[in-house]
């Protein structure tokens, strides 16, 4: 499984990965960059078309580059959505993976008819771009079957090597009416059953606990922006521990870290611990930005490689919990390993 992690052209720092970077993580293999930011910065999209993204990002060899189509920014704005922009930044810019222009995304709270709505506009796009690399998307929620069912019969889409399942992160975040954690379980094992021989990549469940969700079920990749999100906070993520917070940035609250934490902290390997400590981790500004996204990113690689290593060799299921102290996730890969057993049975 590859973790891709989500940058931000307002602020491409930490370069955890250029070689040249202090923060460069050599365990990276790719990165996912969203169109909308390009579309919202022009030169920068000019820039990237000419050079080419992998070029223009100075990514080291063998880290691949991912694009976002940017559908939640664009979902949000009036007009006509930039397809063909969005076509021709493909075809000059070359990203290494690039989904379907536009998906149209249901809210977990929306009415049946506005997510049929959602779900016949996203296989339209899906239709009209089943030729090239583009990657067909299809959505977790009620109409998940109609999806598998629509992708299967048709006679392009069904022969695609690669398939992007969205609409997760608002039903784990708990959004209005959001499904129960059975349902999203089910769908997703429901998608690598369907889809066993694609390469399935899951958007936003790169978290330190949905990292092993997204490990049992099979998934190709997943992507996050939480590396960064949680950085910009004040907050560090521990291996299967969850989140703590360690700078003062205003108004943001969370858990402190015992003295335990704050020793396992001054052990940490990533480059930006191994550079400065926790006074990094604690500090104000870009360094302190810096320090806690890296440490986030390498935490999150971390455990994706445990994870991998645990199921390979069989032993996942006896170890999880000791690993995987998170008292929200625990019960969810306990829900998950049973589901499997039992399709296992069937």
């Amino acid at each position: 499984m590859i973790l891709v992690p989500g940058l931000s052209l307002k602020n491409l720092e930490p370069r955890v990965w250029d070689p040249k970077s202090p923060f460069f993580l050599p365990e990276l293999r790719a990165v996912m960059v969203s169109y909308a930011d390009f579309h919202r910065m022009p030169a920068r999209r000019f820039a990237a078309m000419k050079q080419g993204l992998a070029s223009w990002l100075g990514v080291s060899s063998g880290v691949k580059v991912y694009l976002d189509n940017g559908a939640f920014y664009f979902l949000r704005r009036p007009g006509p959505r930039p397809q063909r922009a969005y076509e021709e930044f493909v075809e000059c810019a070359t990203p290494d993976w690039w989904p379907i222009p536009q998906d149209y995304i249901p809210a977990p709270n929306m009415p049946p008819a506005a997510k049929a709505r959602c779900y016949q506009r996203t296989m339209e796009v899906n239709r009209n771009y089943q030729h090239d690399g583009y990657v067909p998307v299809v959505h977790i929620g009620p109409l998940l079957l109609r999806y598998t069912s629509a992708v299967l019969e048709h006679p392009k889409l069904s022969q695609k090597p690669k398939l992007a399942l969205g609409g997760i992160v608002p039903n784990l975040l708990r959004a209005p009416k959001a499904m129960a954690y059975v349902d999203v379980l089910k769908g997703l094992l429901h998608v690598r059953d369907k889809f066993e021989t694609k390469d399935v990549h899951v958007f936003g469940i790169g978290g330190t606990a949905t990292v092993h969700i997204a490990g049992l079920i099979g998934a190709a990749s997943v992507d996050s922006s939480g590396w960064r999100n949680r950085a910009a906070r004040g907050l560090i993520q521990l291996p299967g521990s969850g989140d703590r917070i360690v700078a003062n940035l205003g108004n943001w609250r969370g858990r402190t870290p015992s003295v335990g934490d704050w020793e396992q902290l001054e052990t940490c390997k990533c480059p930006a611990c191994k550079q400065t400590g926790v006074r990094g981790l604690k500090a104000k500004g870009i360094e302190g930005f810096s320090c806690r996204a890296t440490h986030n990113l390498f935490v999150l690689l971390q455990e994706a490689k445990w994870v991998e290593k645990q199921i390979k060799a069989g032993s996942y299921e006896r170890k999880y919990g000791d690993r995987l102290d998170n008292s929200i996730y625990q019960p969810i890969i306990r829900a998950l390993l049973e589901l499997q057993k039992g399709h296992s049975q069937t």
